[in-house]
């Protein structure tokens, strides 16, 4: 019963936003669940899956929009775990990936709140599928990096590895990074990458409206100085981002 002793909390993780991509234990969770918090990008028709006993909670944030602190996130979090109800997190494509998932676990562990954590289909891999590519290539990509374009005042960060993301050998995928990339890819070129270097990007990955546009490190940076428009978007460049 509700309130009868510390509940649990469930972080799941809702794959790119296509519900077909959810997990059978994601479905299941959902199902259950007494309370929903869930993020902007890991909402719509995954939604569907919760009970009609499911209270839903929108704790999403997005850039440039009015959006909950994150200490607020974590308290409601708690909060509600505290009543004794089985609290889902719902967060996009994996939750371990730029999702804020430490911050949330450490205001648990302080309230003595059991969790668990449970994987889902990252965007990255959803944005090179729906390309049709893969994110590693036997000789000429044998490595992957995921990199945010966006500290926390949403400037390109300052400590940043010039030789591992100027690696032509490497598949790099930027989350949060469309504003920046401008920047970004100015100092790639200064460190050497080729400005002809492929590049893809993935918007609103997922969801009906997705859109894929093939461009050039150069290219795409011209555009999106011109326009960053308001999806969300991943950005791959290296070897992968090509026909």
């Amino acid at each position: 019963m509700i309130g009868a002793k510390t509940g649990f909390v469930s972080f799941v993780s809702a794959g790119p936003g296509d519900p077909d991509l959810l997990t059978i234990k994601a479905a299941r969770l959902l199902a259950q669940a007494d309370v929903v918090l869930f993020d902007d990008l890991a909402s719509g028709p995954v939604l569907s899956h919760v009970g009609p006993q499911t209270e839903l909670v929108a704790v999403g944030k997005r850039a440039g929009r009015a959006s909950p602190k994150q200490h607020h996130v974590s308290r409601l979090l708690v909060d509600h775990a505290l009543t004794g109800a089985r609290v889902v997190r719902l967060k996009s494509g994996d939750a371990g990936v730029f999702g804020r998932l430490e911050e949330e676990i450490t205001a648990l562990t302080a309230a003595g709140i059991a969790f668990e954590i449970v994987p889902g289909v990252p965007s990255a891999c959803a944005a090179a599928a729906a390309a049709g590519i893969p994110l590693t290539r036997r000789l000429t990509a044998r490595r992957v990096q995921f990199i945010t374009g966006a500290d926390v005042t949403g400037d390109l960060p300052q400590a940043m590895n010039w030789a591992a993301l100027a690696d032509a050998t490497a598949t790099t995928v930027v989350f949060m990074g469309k504003r920046t990339f401008p920047a970004l890819a100015t100092a790639l070129m200064d460190h050497g990458l080729s400005p002809d270097t492929p590049a893809l990007l993935a918007q609103s990955v997922g969801h009906a409206n997705q859109t894929l546009t093939r461009s050039t490190i150069a290219a795409l940076a011209a555009q999106l100085a011109l326009d960053t428009g308001d999806q969300p978007a991943l950005i791959l460049y290296g070897p992968l981002a090509e026909e």
